[in-house]
């Protein structure tokens, strides 16, 4: 197989015009709202579209500014004053970040972060790109870089509209939500508003406009770092890095259900590391895999890496021939297809469903998506993922505390059963039942304390399910050793391999415990602990099961 598939030419042409002409409206949006200007958007969208559908692991994916992308890097346009120089050099760090990513293998681990958390700053960004663009839509610029001035512009905004451009903008909202879907398969909904709102903007004069949009090849840019400004600079460049590798590879999930394909994520996190990096040297907006662009292309025919590079060819063209027609575009057009990505952007297929799932998940939901909205986006996904893991290592923690303790009813083997039912209160068994989290560890020492007070003489440890051990579980063996020798009780362990013994003996926990309290099997310690107490092992064979009917261990 050559390294570009040409075996669905035709079909990637198509597809891959479909989308350069779908992407052709959505990437001068983009370019606006980041503060850089259209042009970025169209450059951002051929050089990153080219390069990671190149060099990338997802033949059907196309590859383009995106929401999530455009907020952080407007936010970073803003706090760096715009400087060239500054904003670009944290696009092409955060490039070689994610080729990094990709050579270290990172890529099964971003796949990693819980859905709540995915959902909630996926639907944050959603929030953010539709809170910036309500003044636009009136006719007017929110003060000021962020959510809440752009919120607190609204008001202002409604109570002095700008007619025309607020008349555009209503009929934008009203084209890209119900533009028929007869149509959209010749003529896309963005495109088709971006069209037509143009040309009554240039019968209506009076709404604001994008004016001089420059025309032919970008111009290479030299990324510089100032000490002032360098932590947000890195900062910048790593949730991009994070943001648009996360992005990519959920959109990448998406083109591999669509194509029934297993995309290779390393590969594509190199792909899309490359066009970032190169986009940031041109001046372009940074990028990631754009779902519905991708969603386009997999429908009209693409299959492989020639529909994303054609993609970018498209935009190539229309960057040297048609960037001055795109001065005339009004800012109030590109609020509204703006307004509809943001819509899209929200997780309302969860949001409709949450309340019939885990309440702790919809509260992690809301938690990420107010940080996201108010705070920032690194915080939010950061508290996120830790939020998620502990409260993951509760649930489980509690479900392995519930099944830790055994009594003679929960035993499936009908002569260990007996066994332990002989033993009365005066024998414990303690069944681990597989690994051990810290957080279960942690609370152990408490939990066999509770359990084998009173009457009990001998306690057995069975770890024959417990493939490991780490620090934290082999720290609490060693209180539940020296709690049993402290009250007089006698311990054994069962079941032990070879693996978790050395962590026992390495670690000195069980060096006070006798080698004769060691035992290869539950069986047999059960047997010692009943002679211990001076209870017969003695059992009825003729009254188990066949399959338990075996001698008694000597």
């Amino acid at each position: 197989m050559s390294f570009l598939n040409t075996s669905n030419l035709r079909g990637d042409v198509m597809g891959g015009l479909t989308a350069g002409i779908i992407a052709l409206p959505l990437a001068l949006a983009f370019g606006e709202a980041s503060g850089a200007g259209p042009i970025a958007g169209l450059y951002g969208a051929i050089i990153v579209g080219f390069f990671a559908a190149l060099f990338g692991g997802t033949g059907s994916q196309i590859s383009g500014p995106t929401g999530p992308m455009v907020v952080v890097f407007a936010g970073v346009f803003a706090s760096l004053g715009g400087n060239p120089a500054l904003v670009f050099a944290a696009v092409v760090l955060a490039g070689l970040l994610q080729i990094l990513f990709g050579v270290l293998k990172f890529g099964q681990f971003i796949r990693l972060v819980p859905y709540p958390v995915v959902s909630g700053f996926m639907s944050g960004i959603g929030v953010i790109i539709i809170a910036l663009q309500m003044s636009r839509l009136f006719g007017h610029e929110p003060e000021g870089s962020g959510t809440i001035p752009a919120l607190s512009a609204i008001p202002g905004a409604m109570m002095d509209p700008n007619l025309i451009a607020l008349g555009i903008g209503l009929m934008t909202l009203a084209i890209v939500f119900f533009w028929p879907k007869k149509l959209g398969k010749y003529l896309p909904a963005p495109l088709a508003a971006l069209i037509i709102a143009t040309l009554v903007s240039v019968a209506f004069a009076g709404a604001p406009i994008l004016g001089d949009v420059p025309t032919g090849l970008p111009s290479f840019i030299m990324p510089a770092l100032e000490r002032d400004s360098l932590l947000i600079v890195v900062e910048a460049a790593f949730l991009l890095a994070l943001l648009g590798a996360i992005d990519s590879l959920l959109t990448s999930l998406v083109a591999d259900n669509m194509t029934r394909t297993r995309h290779d994520s390393n590969r594509e996190l190199v792909g899309q590391g490359i066009g970032n990096t190169v986009a940031g040297l041109f001046g372009g907006v940074p990028g990631a895999g754009a779902t519905m662009r991708t969603v386009v292309n997999i429908r009209t025919g693409g299959q492989f890496k020639i529909s994303g590079m054609v993609h970018g060819l498209v935009l190539l063209a229309v960057a040297l021939v048609l960037a001055p027609v795109a001065s005339l575009i009004p800012h109030a057009a590109l609020a509204g297809i703006l307004v509809k990505v943001g819509y899209d952007i929200i997780d309302w297929s969860y949001l409709k469903r949450a309340h019939k799932g885990p309440r702790w998940d919809l509260a992690l939901m809301a938690v990420v998506l107010g940080l996201t909205v108010f705070v920032d986006l690194i915080t939010a996904v950061g508290a996120g993922v830790v939020l998620a893991a502990l409260a993951f290592i509760k649930q489980l923690s509690a479900e392995q505390l519930k099944n830790f303790n055994v009594s003679s009813r929960e035993i499936a083997n009908p002569l260990e059963r007996e066994l332990l039912a002989r033993g009365g209160d005066k024998v414990t068994l303690f069944d681990f039942g597989g690994p051990l989290s810290f957080g279960a560890a942690a609370d152990l020492g408490h939990h066999v304390r509770e359990r084998a007070d009173g009457e009990t003489k001998v306690l057995i440890l069975d770890f024959s399910r417990v493939p490991f051990l780490d620090l934290s579980a082999a720290k609490a063996v060693e209180t539940i050793v020296e709690d049993a020798l402290h009250a007089g009780k006698s311990l054994y362990v069962a079941g032990v391999n070879e693996k978790v013994r050395e962590v026992l003996s390495g670690l000195q926990v069980t060096s006070d415990l006798p080698d004769d309290h060691w035992f290869d099997t539950r069986q047999t310690a059960l047997e010692h602990a009943l002679k211990h107490i001076g209870v017969s092992t003695e059992v009825d064979h003729q009254r188990l099961p066949m399959e338990a009917r075996i001698a008694p261990a000597e």
